[in-house]
């Protein structure tokens, strides 16, 4: 009954990782919709997000089957809590994906990033997508090192965000308002990506240390 439910445990931690992966292609491809104006790729963002909502909800759903049957305590309690919080931090991550593959598909034959911003917002698709991936294997080798190095790559990110604010209000670079909006959102959800993406790694330091 021990191995069963060591099992049960190891497969909450396969499934976080595969939505690591699942939420890092997803902006990927969000970010390449949003670039090159893919109406079918931006449709295939937003449909598959129902993957990573379902994940979500069998993971919780696990997690909270081995609480009421099994009652861990200590470390085995840590894991199973840490693993809800973690769950949805990556639902949300994929819902932020689907977000940009929105805005492709709203403003759809139009690209909706202004040219001289498209380089800043395909940086921030590509640290997004790197974190995303980094949270996997930081789950997948309880790595703590790598946990708390995170926090210092989302730096690059925010930078990204503020430069790309501050080009929308610079006065020489007059954007129509549909615009603005448009890149005030996307610029907005990559870096809550990132937020997301520290959460999990600040979670997993909690999960392996007992500190947060």
């Amino acid at each position: 009954m021990r191995d069963v439910y060591h099992e049960e445990l190891d497969s909450i931690g396969a499934t976080l990782i595969e939505m690591s992966g699942l939420v890092a292609s997803a902006l990927n491809q969000a970010t390449t919709a949003i670039m090159n104006a893919d109406l079918q790729l931006a449709e295939k963002v937003i449909a598959a997000d129902d993957q990573v909502d379902a994940l979500q909800k069998a993971l919780d759903a696990r997690a909270l089957d081995l609480l009421a049957r099994q009652q861990p305590v200590a470390g085995d309690l840590r894991t199973i809590i840490t693993s809800l919080r973690m769950s949805a931090d990556l639902e949300r991550m994929g819902d932020l994906a689907r977000h940009v593959a929105k805005v492709a598909r709203l403003r759809y034959p139009e690209i909706a990033i202004p040219e001289e911003l498209r380089q800043t917002v395909a940086e921030m698709g590509r640290i997004g997508e790197e974190l995303a991936h980094k949270t996997g294997e930081i789950i997948d080798g309880r790595d703590v090192e790598a946990a708390r190095l995170l926090e210092a790559e989302d730096d690059a990110m925010d930078r990204l965000h503020r430069a790309l604010f501050s080009a929308l209000l610079h006065e020489g670079t007059p954007y129509p308002v549909e615009t603005a909006i448009d890149v005030t959102l996307v610029g907005r959800y990559y870096e809550r990506f990132a937020d997301h993406a520290v959460s999990v790694a600040r979670r997993m330091i909690f999960l392996v240390t007992g500190d947060y």
